[in-house]
């Protein structure tokens, strides 16, 4: 399907393509990065990730949860009607996301074989829900694109680099070294795609990066932090909320004048981040106290909900005999967030009105799982952050 076509059935259009959307004064609002999609509202970047907004295309993959487990070298795949595994497959070494596609129709496997050359990308044909030929590509821990389609990004974690690439043959455009940010692993965007800030992981620190002059703009050390993790932009396409596993919170952080303006506290080991379909709350995963391979972890696992609006904890979602969720995404109509259980080798599925959960065994180390399909007219990456 063309980008055209995706637009036009969002009620959308660029200007670039000759027309003009009942959306069109709202979306002028922001000027944009040229090729990115317009943005609808400025006040709420998640606006066409409602469950009334997943395109045609897109509706007819298959709904799956796809888990890939990092010391297996496998993908299990989730049936999530009946919460069976249904299908499993080998994929590169380590792999450590699932991760779809600016334009919907792949996704994306990282598979970094932990910070070897060796590391490669497995495709997924949602359609099919089967792997194709890995590519080879170095170092790929993790990846995003670049708003306008015309990059992915894939984080190459042991390297301390970006590497820019073709969305669609991984051919390496640009490199971006990022000498101070040691641990680069998870990104967001800025409303209008200028910037985005990657998060580091091995010393607290934050890098901003120009996203068209593929140039560091600076770093920011968090103040009481020292394992950043995820991180998302706010609604309001300006605000940062930085997971941090050593603070047990989320910080805030104004991203234009890229400095800290606060602190939420939500549980122990904080780790993903992820916005609910209406916009208004963030599921918050805490991992609970870190494990290294083959030592105990702690059993205080669980979500913490933060309203967007207030910047509070609203709600927490504890996990039953403890767990250790890590990386996941909410379902297309928005009644579950998908967690991996990193260190219990399972798969939780929160209901996200009540909070119970349900535990579905899976293979070792289960890491960045992705639930397909999603509502959204594109993805920017990690495990399926639509706008």
């Amino acid at each position: 399907m063309s980008v055209k076509k995706l637009f036009l059935m969002s009620g959308l259009c660029v200007a670039a393509l000759g027309c003009v959307g009942l959306s069109g004064a709202r979306a002028q609002q922001v000027q944009t990065i040229p090729g990115m999609p317009p943005v609808v509202d400025p006040k709420n970047i998640y606006t066409e990730t409602t469950p009334a907004h997943i395109a045609p295309e897109v509706a007819q993959d298959p709904a799956r949860i796809y888990v890939p487990n990092l010391r297996s070298n496998n993908v299990y795949v989730i049936d999530p009607q009946t919460y069976r595994v249904v299908n499993r497959f080998p994929v590169g070494k380590s792999p450590q996301h699932v991760v779809p596609s600016w334009d919907l129709r792949t996704l994306w496997v990282t598979n970094n074989a932990e910070g070897t050359t060796n590391g490669s990308l497995t495709p997924i044909d949602p359609r099919t829900t089967l792997p194709g030929p890995e590519v080879a590509v170095d170092d790929p821990y993790n990846m995003y694109f670049t708003p306008d389609g015309k990059s992915a990004i894939t984080v190459a974690e042991a390297r301390k680099r970006l590497d820019f690439r073709d969305p669609h043959t991984m051919q390496l455009q640009v490199s971006v070294d990022v000498p101070q940010c040691k641990g680069v692993n998870h990104a967001d965007f800025s409303i209008d795609g200028r910037y985005a800030i990657f998060t580091c992981e091995f010393g607290g620190y934050l890098a901003k990066v120009d996203t068209v002059n593929h140039a560091v703009l600076g770093y920011l050390k968090l103040s009481g932090g020292g394992m950043p993790q995820d991180i998302l932009t706010a609604p309001n396409g300006h605000t940062f909320y930085v997971a941090d596993m050593h603070a047990d919170g989320v910080f805030i952080i104004d991203g234009d004048s890229f400095r800290e303006t606060g602190f939420i506290p939500t549980g122990v080991g904080t780790h993903g981040l992820y916005p609910s379909r209406d916009g208004t709350m963030m599921y918050v995963a805490n991992r609970g106290s870190h494990k290294i391979h083959g030592t105990p972890h702690g059993k205080a696992g669980g979500v913490s909900v933060v309203s967007f609006a207030t910047e509070k904890v609203v709600s927490q979602w504890p996990i039953p005999g403890g767990g250790s969720p890590d990386m996941g995404n909410v379902s297309a109509d928005g009644k579950t967030l998908w967690l991996s259980g990193r260190f219990d080798d399972v798969v939780y599925a929160f209901d996200t009105t009540s909070g119970a959960v349900r535990k579905i065994p899976v293979g070792l180390e289960p890491h960045g799982l992705t639930v397909w399909p999603q509502p959204g007219r594109y993805s920017i990456g990690h495990t399926g952050i639509l706008r």
